[in-house]
C-alpha cells in the first residue's frame, strides 16, 4: 500500500469516477491509475469501486469505508506538509478563503487589508460562491475557510463559529411612502414588487419564512446575488429593495434611503467554518480574530476538539 494508491482513490471519486480525468488532475497515466487501484484492492482483500466492464460506476459498501479512511490519511498527511511549511516560514505561505459576494463585497475589505498589513508575504486568494458551493471547496480542501451566513452551519466535517450578527433593510427611493410609515409592517411591504436576493443567499430564507408564517405572498419581481444589482433596480424605479444592512452605505447610495428591517425578519449570523481536523496556520487565526474579534485561538482549538456546541453570539 503507498499513498499514489490512496490519492487516485480519492481522486477517481471526485471526478465521478472517470478514471482519465482522475489521471489528468494527476498528471498521470490512465492505466497506471487503473493498475493502482486495482493492486489495493487485492491487498485490501475487497472491492472499492463497483464496475460495469472495465469502467468503474460508484463505491461498494466496503469502498465507501475505505474511502472515508483515505480522506482521514490523507487529511493527516496536508497537515504534516502545512507543519513543515509553516515552522520553515512563519510569515508567508498561501492562504484561500472561500467566500460569498456579500461577504467579499461589504464585510471583508476592511479584514483583508489589516490581514495584509500583518502578513504581506502571504498570498491572499478571494474564492466566491453559493453557501453550499464554499463549503464544498473547505471540505475538499480547496479553501482554508469559508464565510457565509448560517446556512453553513451543520454541514459534514466542518466545524463552524459565529462571527457577527446583522439584519435586513428595506430600501427604497427618497420619496416612497414607506418612509413615511414609522414603524412598516410585512403586510405594508408585501403591497410593493419585492426585489431581493436569489433563495441560496444572504439570508433569503428568513425573509421567505417571515412572509410565509404570515400567510403573504409578496410579489418577488427580480433576484440577485449581489446588493448592488438590486440596489440598482431600485433607483429604476422597479420595486422596494430587501438587502442585508452591511450592503447599504448612506454616504454611497444618495439615491436611496434604508428602513430597518430586524424586526420583520429577525437576525442572521455570519459564521466562519473550518475543516475538523484541519491544521491551521497561525496566521489563519489572526484572520479569523480579525474577522470576529470575540473569537481567539483558544475558543477555535476548542472548537476543533468538539468543545464548541454552546458557543454563540
Amino acid at each position: 500500500m503507498n499513498l499514489h494508491q490512496l490519492r487516485f482513490v480519492r481522486e477517481a471519486v471526485r471526478q465521478n469516477y472517470n478514471l482519465t480525468d482522475a489521471a489528468k488532475a494527476l498528471f498521470t497515466s490512465q492505466p497506471g491509475v487503473s493498475k493502482a487501484i486495482i493492486e489495493l484492492e487485492e491487498e485490501l482483500g475487497v472491492d472499492i469501486f463497483t464496475r460495469h466492464g472495465k469502467r468503474i460506476r460508484g463505491l461498494t459498501e466496503p469502498g465507501r469505508l475505505v474511502l472515508s479512511s483515505v480522506e482521514l490519511i490523507m487529511q493527516e498527511i496536508d497537515s504534516l506538509k502545512r507543519i513543515g511549511k509553516e515552522y520553515a516560514a512563519q510569515d508567508s505561505g498561501s492562504f484561500t478563503i472561500a467566500t460569498t459576494h456579500t461577504q467579499a463585497r461589504y464585510t471583508l475589505p476592511k479584514v483583508v487589508q489589516a490581514f495584509m498589513q500583518k502578513y504581506p508575504k502571504v498570498r491572499l486568494s478571494l474564492l466566491q460562491g453559493n453557501p453550499k458551493q464554499i463549503a464544498e471547496m473547505v471540505q475538499r480542501d480547496q479553501a482554508d475557510l469559508c464565510i457565509a451566513t448560517e446556512s453553513i452551519a451543520g454541514m459534514d466535517n466542518l466545524v463552524t463559529l459565529p462571527c457577527y450578527q446583522w439584519e435586513h433593510v428595506v430600501v427604497v427611493p427618497p420619496d416612497h411612502p414607506l418612509l413615511k410609515i414609522k414603524s412598516i409592517t410585512l403586510e405594508e411591504v408585501a403591497e410593493h414588487p419585492v426585489i431581493t436576493y436569489d433563495a441560496a443567499f444572504a439570508g433569503r430564507s428568513r425573509i421567505d419564512q417571515a412572509f410565509e408564517k404570515r400567510g403573504l405572498k409578496p410579489d418577488v419581481l427580480l433576484e440577485a446575488i449581489d446588493a448592488d444589482v438590486i440596489k440598482t433596480y431600485v433607483e429604476l424605479g422597479m420595486g422596494i429593495g430587501i438587502i442585508a444592512g452591511m450592503a447599504f452605505d448612506p454616504d454611497r447610495d444618495r439615491n436611496l434611503r434604508a428602513i430597518p428591517a430586524g424586526h420583520l425578519f429577525g437576525m442572521n449570523v455570519s459564521r466562519v467554518a473550518v475543516k475538523q481536523g484541519a491544521y491551521l496556520r497561525s496566521y489563519i487565526y489572526t484572520f479569523i480574530e480579525l474577522l470576529a474579534p470575540t473569537l481567539n485561538r483558544k475558543l477555535i482549538e476548542q472548537a476543533m476538539k468538539g468543545e464548541h456546541e454552546n458557543y454563540e453570539l
